[in-house]
């Protein structure tokens, strides 16, 4: 992956796009997908036979719009206006014409357009430049304060009886940690989009922090495990 994207100009400028509301995807973070829709089951038979890239991008909706789906149907209904491109890094066949893959972030890209195709998915021009350090493994990770980081992650793990492999948390790198706390997060469509705009790695940690405090002093609990 870092040999293959080097710089902007490695990567497509027109992708295809699969909309998901609450879901975001960050650079070298894996986002696994379980895909059923036919419109993206033939998106991803295009993309395997091609670069094998795809854009992680949420709908943007006004309230007044009423019910939200995950997935809207049609090409109407407007996108937030960053996502972020990933590479097909597994792919799994099922028997009831499903589709498992895991998709590998590679860089946020801003949206400048959406050109007409006759295909059932969206695609949209892209401009990755805003983003170019995210082609850089590990960039920013000497000002993320990783002992708060870690600090407010235990408290909220305990808050809300969660295990975790926390000598894996304890090996990983900082930017491994939080753009992967930051993509398998509970948090909502809003506030999920916030970690993927933040600036730098350590913005994005502060996010984590201030979200999971947040909860905390809320008071909220559940049960479950995060790996």
């Amino acid at each position: 992956m870092p040999e293959r994207y080097r710089q902007p100009s490695d990567l497509p400028a027109r992708i295809p796009v699969f909309p998901l509301r609450g879901a975001i995807l960050l650079p070298r973070a894996n986002l696994p997908l379980n895909v059923f829709e036919p419109r993206y089951l033939q998106m991803i038979d295009d993309v395997m036979s091609g670069d094998r890239v795809v854009g992680i991008i949420q709908p943007k909706f006004a309230e007044e719009e009423g019910e939200l789906h995950e997935s809207p149907m049609g090409k109407a209904f407007p996108l937030q206006r960053v996502g972020c491109i990933g590479r097909v890094t597994t792919y799994q066949e099922l028997e009831d014409e499903r589709v498992m893959i895991t998709l590998t972030g590679v860089s946020r890209f801003e949206v400048l357009g959406e050109p007409t195709t006759d295909a059932p998915y969206r695609f949209v021009s892209t401009n990755y430049h805003p983003y170019v350090a995210d082609l850089t493994i590990g960039l920013g990770e000497a000002e993320v304060d990783r002992d708060k980081l870690l600090a407010v992650l235990k408290a909220y793990l305990e808050a809300n009886k969660l295990s975790a492999d926390w000598d894996g948390i304890q090996r990983a790198s900082s930017e491994q940690l939080i753009n992967a706390l930051s993509v398998m997060s509970p948090f909502g469509a809003e506030e999920k989009q916030a970690l993927l705009e933040a600036t730098t790695l350590s913005d994005r940690a502060d996010v984590l922090v201030a979200l999971a405090e947040m909860e905390l002093a809320a008071g909220v609990g559940g049960a479950g495990t995060l790996q």
